[in-house]
């Protein structure tokens, strides 16, 4: 292996146990409570590194969130219906739903750690939530869902609509005391309603 291949390996196992490490930590301690240094150390890399891979614990968390949606959007756009192509649109639409509950329900502290005026992302270059790219393509997704079966709605708020129940502090708390399946329920009465079969 050539130096600079080694390099290359070696900055692709160092993410990784970075990763591995914050989610480790994630299970025991809320975003705000983890710091850098816990990170290098649970990674066994020097603090350094972990700044120089993320340049912040929002852009840690940022890593990981991002890395955590992937599967999702694999799922998307490569993988079998109903998340895959090939399912009705309001099929696949209920199935992205039921994922998203999931992948938050499982992620709460992760995802809320994101938000706007969280002591995770207090940073004077915070953007918002909807220009976040895991934001982003979860909008876009839905948006096309419903405009294919509902044209004459306004299907780009709609989107902003079923993701804000995501983000909000009472949704947390339910997910916090395990209503997953009551989230997922609810969600799935409201896209029932507006695209009927």
């Amino acid at each position: 292996m050539t130096e600079p291949e080694r390099l290359r390996a070696d900055a692709v196992r160092n993410r990784t146990a970075i990763l591995r490490a914050t989610e480790e930590l994630l299970t025991r301690h809320h975003p705000q409570q983890i710091s850098m240094e816990q990170v290098a150390a649970a990674a066994g890399v020097g603090k350094g590194t972990v700044f120089h891979r993320f340049g912040s614990r929002y852009g840690l968390m940022r890593a990981l969130m991002q890395e955590r949606a992937q599967d999702l959007e694999t799922a998307i756009s490569t993988g079998p219906p109903p998340l895959g192509q090939g399912a009705p649109p309001r099929m696949r639409l209920l199935a992205f739903l039921t994922a998203v509950v999931d992948l938050v329900a499982r992620n709460k502290g992760l995802l809320a750690a994101l938000g706007p005026g969280s002591p995770v992302t207090a940073e004077p270059d915070q953007e918002p939530r909807e220009t976040h790219p895991v934001y982003r393509s979860w909008h876009d997704h839905i948006d096309r869902l419903l405009h294919q079966q509902r044209p004459d709605l306004d299907t780009d708020m709609l989107a902003h609509v079923l993701l804000a129940t995501l983000h909000s502090e009472p949704i947390l708390n339910a997910l916090e005391r395990g209503d997953g399946n009551r989230l997922n329920r609810t969600l799935h009465d409201l896209v029932t309603a507006l695209l009927p079969e």
